[in-house]
């Protein structure tokens, strides 16, 4: 019975010492030197176009009608080699000295130049090795433009057309973006999609993936960074929606239910309100806002995340910014005082200590009426406990 009284008492204490130390107001207060640990960094939200895209990933490959092969006519060996891998060479270009196998004094010799433009790419020859027509002894691409060779599914392919733009990126290259253009579907994979003469594969293809397909994408190099066989991320630009207002994605934070951002306060230094919002689309660098957020608004990009971590000390309370700001009063939830809590409270420092001391005395009770429930509790525990020798005489 006792303990029933004591449960009945203590669970309503406990809980009003829980909503009294958790109560939050969903600002977060910084210091002016918090801001600068945490390197936060803001955009102002407007309203502009924004791209429904697609992922994908792929790698480059070079055009095949811009690919040619350094051979002989004539059966020798190499006298000189001027063949670089990775080097670019021009038309007409000498490249390899061949000494021919007819009888001479000195024996025929003939250069073998550059068929094309481009860039060395395979070197299949070195001084003294014998040559023969059938040989191929260097390979040349021209690679001021590429050919970008994705696997996409086939709904979001098929809604491709050609000139469909593309940004990609690649590893090698972190912090640029090329362009690409959408030169045509193939019904082949991406393994296959250059091939010349593609036909749909049939079902006994163990390796035929139906729910994909290759698509190809032209990409400009003029400054011949890109190399062949390079994987990159492709994003497919499927439709272009104007007059959306939309963040960039480190700005959102949160579950699908419980989606936020943190917003620059208007008045407050320092200051940034949780503000939660509804999300639509998303791609690579956005996510729209459908609902939540106002044109003009300042919101935390980078430091983010960290933001909801952040504001648990070191900087003023909210009444404090508040008043600091307005220069009135307000209450500790930050909101306007009314005419008679104005008069309530007063101007006197006496008036002020009382408040502080009303504080003081509402904490202490909180804490002496947890203390007294546990020791209760505790009484009462041993109190139920059966002695040693009131156990031995039931046995």
């Amino acid at each position: 019975m006792k303990t029933k009284f004591f449960a009945c008492i203590g669970f309503p204490l406990l809980l009003i010492a829980h909503v009294h130390a958790s109560a939050s107001d969903g600002t977060v207060l910084l210091t002016e030197q918090g801001v600068k640990n945490l390197g936060l960094q803001t955009v102002t939200v407007e309203a502009a176009d924004f791209e429904h895209t697609a992922f994908a990933l792929g790698r480059t490959e070079a055009i095949p009608e811009n690919r040619s092969v350094l051979s002989s006519r004539i059966s020798g060996r190499v006298l000189e080699n001027r063949l670089r891998l990775g080097a670019f060479v021009t038309k007409g270009e000498k490249l390899v000295l061949i000494e021919s196998r007819q009888p001479g004094n000195p024996p025929p010799m003939i250069w073998l130049t550059a068929p094309a433009d481009g860039t060395v790419i395979a070197v299949n020859t070195k001084l003294g090795a014998p040559v023969e027509p059938a040989n191929s002894l260097a390979e040349i691409a021209d690679l001021r433009t590429l050919h970008f060779v994705a696997t996409m599914p086939q709904a979001v392919a098929g809604k491709l057309t050609p000139g469909t733009r593309a940004r990609i990126r690649f590893p090698v290259h972190p912090e640029q973006e090329f362009t690409g253009a959408l030169l045509r579907r193939s019904p082949a994979d991406a393994a296959h999609a250059l091939d010349q003469d593609i036909t749909i594969r049939g079902d006994d293809d163990a390796d035929a993936d139906l729910n994909t397909v290759g698509v190809v994408f032209t990409v400009d190099n003029p400054a011949n960074l890109l190399r062949i066989n390079m994987s990159g991320e492709c994003t497919v630009i499927l439709e272009i929606r104007d007059n959306v207002m939309s963040v960039p994605r480190a700005a959102v934070q949160g579950g699908p239910s419980n989606r936020h951002v943190y917003v620059r306060h208007m008045s407050i230094p320092h200051a940034f309100d949780r503000v939660s919002v509804r999300t639509g689309l998303s791609n690579d660098e956005s996510v729209e806002i459908v609902d939540g957020l106002f044109p003009g608004d300042e919101v935390v990009t980078r430091g983010s995340y960290s933001l909801g971590f952040a504001g648990a000390g070191g900087g003023p309370s909210l009444k404090e910014a508040l008043d600091s700001a307005h220069g009135h009063e307000h209450n500790e939830d930050g909101s306007e005082m009314t005419a008679d809590q104005k008069a309530a409270a007063g101007t006197a420092d006496g008036d002020h200590d009382h408040h502080h001391h009303d504080v003081g005395l509402r904490e202490f009770f909180f804490m002496a009426a947890t203390g007294i429930l546990a020791v209760l509790l505790v009484i009462t525990s041993l109190r139920r406990r059966p002695r040693a020798d009131e156990t031995a005489e039931l046995s």
